[in-house]
């Protein structure tokens, strides 16, 4: 082939199948520790929680909920023995209780969190953590006092494509990451009409892509960012009032994470990640977050396909609690601990301050 013909294509091209690294990528779990667990807050995703918990063998005892209803449904689904309050505070009179979930949404959930760490309580609690990162910080210090654990439901860590990317990462299996592109083309038409999301500006900047966010933080371990860019589009069509499409770029030293989202896509959902180091790349597709079935590895010595097990909705919520455990176990920080999560929240600050003002946000750097 004429050297011309080769213009635009790469030179090197791994063209042998490679053995499947060994990667730890499952949820955790805890050795022999089987606390009791008390679950505040039985609406929306609860169900999946408790659907995990069952699964791993865990003891829910307690479940609490204003609506007393939606708590008596949740206990006779997945624990039939646990009580029911309507008022979470009967909860932590438990001594009995030393794990608590806490899911509302922020607002609520802050002060329970507050009222939890008080009673000597470790806790996991759903995300965003906090919406200011002092209050974050003041919640850190509590649970430090109380000599309990504080845990953010990050369970995305977990999902198995993330997962094993980011333990793949922690191996030096592709060198330094350089760029991370993460593409999701996805239907949230679900949130029309439910006041809980078409209340937050940025549905989907704040809810949804805090675990991209915290993902970004996870691959990029070690490297600090120096600046960030988002901005969101509302468009006339949407069926829901925040903005359906959005997009971040993320800057570092010497590498970038780019971010694009699309909330409404009635069709051809996508979701792409993929991770490009200095030594190789890994990439994941499936139509979506729940379905990711296989990562792709690409290196100098070759490639393979590595079929993966377990769902993001699966594998998130029994690896958010089972590292939890056994921080707890251990007597260590969760690697998904408050402290750490701070950091991830303060990249998804930056980006709503971002594209509230079309401006790039810098970081300060040691």
């Amino acid at each position: 082939m004429d050297k011309d013909e080769n213009y635009g294509l790469s030179t090197e091209k791994p063209n042998q199948q490679i053995k499947p690294p060994k990667i730890e990528y499952l949820p955790p779990k805890p050795k022999v520790y089987r606390p009791k667990i008390g679950l505040i807050g039985a609406c929306g995703i609860s169900g999946y929680h408790l659907k995990a918990y069952k699964e791993m063998g865990l003891e829910v005892v307690a479940i609490a909920s204003r609506t007393l209803e939606k708590a008596v449904q949740r206990r006779d689904e997945y624990f039939p023995d646990a009580v029911v309050f309507e008022d979470y505070r009967e909860m932590l009179k438990r001594e009995e209780i030393e794990v608590l979930d806490i899911t509302p949404h922020p607002v609520d959930r802050i002060p329970i969190i507050r009222e939890a760490l008080l009673s000597k309580k470790h806790v996991l609690s759903q995300k965003p953590f906090v919406l200011e990162v002092n209050e974050g910080r003041d919640l850190i210090r509590l649970a430090r006092e109380n000599k309990v654990k504080l845990a953010v439901n990050q369970n995305g860590r977990w999902a198995p494509h993330f997962s094993y990317m980011r333990q793949a990462i922690r191996q030096g299996l592709i060198g330094r990451p350089v760029s991370v592109d993460f593409s999701l083309q996805w239907d949230q038409t679900w949130i029309s009409g439910n006041p809980a999301f078409e209340e937050i500006p940025h549905m989907v900047l704040l809810d949804f892509a805090v675990h991209w966010f915290d993902i970004a933080a996870a691959f990029m371990e070690g490297q600090k960012a120096t600046s960030i860019y988002a901005s969101t589009i509302r468009y006339n069509e949407q069926e829901y009032q925040p903005p359906a499409l959005a997009s971040c770029i993320i800057n570092y030293r010497q590498a970038q994470v780019r971010m694009a989202f699309n909330a409404h896509a009635r069709w051809g959902e996508e979701d792409v990640t993929t991770v490009v180091g200095t030594e190789g790349t890994l990439r994941s597709r499936g139509p979506g977050l729940n379905e990711q079935p296989l990562i792709e590895i690409f290196t100098k010595a070759g490639e393979v396909k590595v079929p993966l097990k377990g769902s993001w909705f699966e594998s998130g919520f029994k690896g958010a609690m089972g590292e939890l455990l056994c921080a707890i176990e251990e007597d260590r920080e969760p690697s998904h601990g408050a402290a750490d999560n701070l950091r991830s929240l303060e990249l998804s600050f930056a980006a709503l301050e971002s594209a509230d003002t079309n401006q790039m946000v810098s970081f300060t750097l040691p």
